[in-house]
């Protein structure tokens, strides 16, 4: 089921990307023409703030996001894992303010319209609570699978070597 979800997740984002891409070459190509096409950037902007989103989750679920590894690389893995697992604690508490806050920002931007275009920019601004209830719950997997694989030194941000060698957790189509 988690797989599933994590290709639906993978073919979103790259629906999003072509999007993105063909509407901006088809914008350029128009614009060339003297007929430029004056929603373009802005549907550009809706699509890349989704795919922003969508593509942070799939970095955390698959623990790729970049990290300085500097000083805790030095440290043992239980006081390694704490740390993990005190940085997501903060970083949960976080996702959670800007859940709350993007969906006030969602319900005052209904009425305001996007650009040029007929939209709503609450279309935009969803994107925010939505994309961090995403993140939050990935969070909340990584941090049980820390907790429940301890005897095999699982951490909650970072690949331990088992991880790296058996390939996990990478999820293509």
């Amino acid at each position: 089921m988690l797989k599933r979800l994590a290709q639906l997740e993978l073919a979103i984002c790259l629906v999003l990307l072509a999007g993105i891409t063909g509407l901006v070459f088809v914008a350029a190509i128009m614009r060339f023409f003297g007929h430029p096409l004056v929603w373009s950037v802005d549907m550009a902007q809706l699509l890349f703030i989704w795919l922003c989103f969508l593509g942070s989750n799939k970095a955390m679920r698959e623990k790729s996001h970049l990290g300085m590894e500097v000083l805790v690389s030095r440290l043992s893995y239980t006081h390694r894992f704490w740390l993990e697992v005190a940085c997501t604690l903060v970083i949960l508490a976080f996702l959670l303010v800007l859940v709350v806050e993007g969906w006030k920002l969602t319900l005052l931007n209904r009425e305001r319209t996007f650009g040029d275009s007929t939209l709503s920019y609450a279309w935009v601004t969803v994107a925010v609570p939505a994309g961090c209830l995403l993140l939050s719950a990935t969070l909340l997997y990584n941090l049980r699978r820390a907790f429940r694989h301890r005897d095999e030194q699982m951490l909650v941000y970072n690949r331990t070597q088992a991880e790296i060698e058996a390939g996990a957790p990478t999820l293509e189509l």
